[in-house]
C-alpha cells in the first residue's frame, strides 16, 4: 500500500464505514458511501481505457505518464469523490477555475491535455464553445444542478454512469509516485500545472503531517488517528478548485473526520456559512484571507448564531490582516485563528496562531528544517548574520515540475548545496533570533526610484484605516520614479476618506518611500472566487485611470 489518496480512502473507510464523511445541503456520504462511488468512478474510468500509460521511471520532472482529467464543478462530494476515483484508476485529476472564460479554458484544458472532463449542467453552454477548439475528450461527465440543462453530445451523466458501475475493489496497484495536479490561479500569469508525488503532496498539505504531530509513519498510524476522527468536522469554505479549499478537505478526511459543504457553493453566502456551521455543529472552519473574513465578520454584526462548536478558524491562500482577526476574536473569542503559509509550488510552509489570550501574531512557525531563505544568485544558504533579502525556499516534501515547461521546472525547483529546492518567487529575509520574514511576491514587487516595495506590506498598512473595505496595491509608470506605488482602494459603504488620510494612516507604519503616491477609488475590488488577489485587473485599471499604458497581461 502507498500513501496515495486512493490507499488512504480505502484503509480509512475500512475503519470507520459507517461515519459521516462528506455532508452537503442535499447529501450526507458515509465513508462506506464515498469509498464505493469512488470505485465506481474508477470502474468506469479504466473502462474508457484511462489511467497511467508510462510509470514514473524515466520520465522528466516535467512530464506525466498517466491521462489527465478535469474537475469543472462547484464544490460537492463529486469533486472530493472524483479526485479519489481517478487517483484508484491511477489518473489524475486536476482543477478548474470556473471563471475563466472562453480563452483561458481553452488554453488550460489544452495545456493539461485533459482526456476527460468531470463537469456541472451549468457550465455545458461554456464546455460546448470550448470543445470544438480541443482534441475529442474520450468521457465526458455532466453532474445534474439546478440549471436543469440537458446532457451535452457525447456526455453521460454522472450519477447514472456511477450506479450502471461497479463496487468492487479496483484491482489496480497504485503508487507513491502517482501523480496530483494543481494549477496555479494565474493571477500575475497564465496558469501552470504543478506536479506532486502523490506520496509528497499528503505529508506537504494533505495530513501526512498536522502541526504539533509527528508525521504518520505508516497507513496503520493514519487509521489510529480516525480514533478521534469524529470530533473533527470541517467547513472548508473556499472553491474545492483552489488548492487551500482541497487541501484542507483532504487533511480533514485523513484523520477519519467529516467535510461539510455549505448550501451556497457558486459565490460566497456568510449567512449560509454561519448557519451551516450552527446546524452542522462544525469545530473547524477554512476561509481564505481578508476577502472571506471581511463578509463573515460583517455578517455576525448582523445576525445572531449558535457558534459554540466553532473552536478554529483557519486561513490560507491570500493575506489575513491584523485587524481582521483582532476583530474576529472580539466577536468569538473562544476561538484560534491558525493563518497558513504556503504556494502550490511548495505546500504547506508554515503557520501563524493566534487566539483571546495570545493576540500578538507571532510570526509564522516553519519547518526550519526544510524552510529557509537563499541569497540572490541561488547558490548557498543565508546565515543568521545576513540579514539581506533572499529567496524563501523549501526542501523535502516538494513537486517535480510544472507540467510541460521545462525551463520554469529548472528555474523553480533548483539544487542547491546538493539540495533539491522549490524557489515558486517569494522574497523573505532571516530576522536575528532565525526566523523568518516573508516580504512577499517578487512578481508583485514594485520597483521605485531603485526601492522595492512589496505590495502586501502596503496593503496591511491600508487595511488598517476604518474606512478601507479592501485594497490591492500595483506599481504604475512614473516619470521620475521608473514605478510609482499606487491603491486601487474600495471604501466601506457610507466611509469617506481622503487619499491624505489614507496616506498618513500607512504612513504610521511605513517608510515614506513605499507609500502610495496615487489612489484609485472603486466600489469593490476585484478578486477570484478563492479570494486571491487579482493584480493584472487592477494594473490595468489603475494605468486607465492614470492615464497610463495598460500592461500586458501575457507574462
Amino acid at each position: 500500500m502507498a500513501y496515495t489518496l486512493a490507499d488512504l480512502n480505502e484503509a480509512i473507510a475500512d475503519a470507520v464505514p459507517g461515519r459521516d464523511a462528506i455532508v452537503t445541503a442535499t447529501h450526507r456520504l458515509t465513508w462506506r458511501e464515498l469509498r464505493d462511488r469512488s470505485r465506481r468512478l474508477a470502474h468506469l474510468l479504466l473502462r474508457t481505457g484511462l489511467g497511467c500509460r508510462r510509470e514514473r521511471d524515466g520520465l522528466a520532472p516535467w512530464e506525466s505518464g498517466q491521462d489527465h482529467v478535469a474537475l469543472y464543478l462547484y464544490n460537492g462530494h463529486e469533486y472530493l469523490e472524483a479526485m479519489i476515483g481517478c487517483a484508484k484508476a491511477r489518473a489524475v485529476p486536476f482543477n478548474v477555475n470556473y471563471r475563466y472564460v472562453e480563452d483561458e479554458l481553452v488554453y488550460l484544458l489544452r495545456d493539461a491535455e485533459a482526456r476527460a472532463i468531470v463537469y456541472h449542467a451549468s457550465f455545458a453552454p461554456m464546455l460546448a464553445r470550448v470543445l470544438p477548439k480541443l482534441p475529442p475528450m474520450t468521457l465526458m461527465l455532466q453532474v445534474a444542478d439546478d440549471s436543469g440543462l440537458p446532457l451535452l453530445p457525447g456526455a453521460r451523466d454522472y450519477e447514472e454512469a456511477l450506479a450502471a458501475s461497479s463496487a468492487e475493489p479496483v484491482a489496480v496497484a497504485t503508487t507513491d509516485d502517482d501523480l496530483y495536479i494543481v494549477y496555479t490561479g494565474g493571477t500575475t500569469g497564465m496558469p501552470k500545472g504543478v506536479l506532486w508525488r502523490q506520496a509528497d503532496i499528503f505529508f506537504s498539505a494533505m495530513g501526512g503531517r498536522i502541526p504539533g504531530q509527528e508525521p504518520v509513519t505508516s497507513l496503520a498510524d493514519v487509521v489510529a488517528r480516525t480514533a478521534w476522527g469524529e470530533m473533527n468536522r470541517t467547513l472548508p469554505a473556499p472553491p474545492f478548485m483552489h488548492g487551500a479549499g482541497h487541501w484542507t478537505a483532504f487533511m480533514t478526511l485523513h484523520q477519519g473526520g467529516t467535510v461539510i459543504v455549505q448550501r451556497e457553493i457558486r459565490r460566497l453566502d456568510a449567512d449560509d456559512v454561519w448557519r451551516t456551521i450552527e446546524r452542522e455543529r462544525a469545530g473547524s472552519l477554512t476561509i481564505v484571507g481578508d476577502a472571506f473574513a471581511r463578509p463573515l465578520l460583517d455578517q455576525l454584526h448582523a445576525g445572531s448564531y449558535d457558534l459554540e462548536c466553532l473552536r478554529v478558524i483557519g486561513s490560507g491562500g491570500a493575506v489575513f490582516s491584523a485587524a481582521l482577526k483582532h476583530a474576529l476574536l472580539e466577536r468569538l473569542p473562544g476561538i484560534m485563528i491558525a493563518d497558513g503559509f504556503g504556494a502550490s509550488e511548495t505546500g504547506a510552509q508554515g503557520a501563524s496562531f493566534m487566539s483571546a489570550g495570545n493576540t500578538s501574531g507571532g510570526g509564522f512557525t516553519m519547518d526550519r528544517e526544510h524552510t529557509f531563505v537563499v541569497d540572490e544568485a541561488l547558490s548557498r544558504r543565508l546565515s543568521a548574520d545576513d540579514r539581506s533579502i533572499g529567496w524563501l525556499a523549501r526542501s523535502g516534501h516538494i513537486p517535480l515540475g510544472y507540467l510541460g515547461d521545462e525551463a520554469k521546472t529548472r528555474r523553480t525547483y533548483p539544487t542547491i548545496g546538493g539540495v533539491r529546492c522549490a524557489i515558486p518567487g517569494d522574497r523573505a529575509h532571516l530576522n536575528g533570533d532565525g526566523t523568518i520574514k516573508v516580504l512577499g511576491r517578487e512578481s508583485v514587487c514594485i520597483n521605485s526610484g531603485g526601492e522595492k516595495i512589496f505590495a502586501e506590506e502596503v496593503e496591511g498598512a491600508l487595511k488598517r484605516h476604518p474606512a478601507v473595505y479592501d485594497t490591492l496595491v500595483v506599481g504604475t509608470p512614473s516619470a521620475r520614479w521608473g514605478e510609482q506605488v499606487t491603491a486601487v482602494v474600495a471604501l466601506r459603504p457610507g466611509a469617506r476618506a481622503t487619499d491624505d488620510e489614507l496616506r498618513d494612516a500607512a504612513g504610521a507604519e511605513l517608510a515614506r518611500f513605499k507609500l502610495p503616491r496615487a489612489f484609485v477609488f472603486v466600489e469593490s475590488v476585484q478578486r477570484a472566487p478563492t479570494g486571491k488577489p487579482d493584480y493584472a485587473w487592477a494594473k490595468a485599471l489603475a494605468a486607465r485611470a492614470l492615464g497610463a499604458a495598460e500592461p500586458d497581461r501575457r507574462a
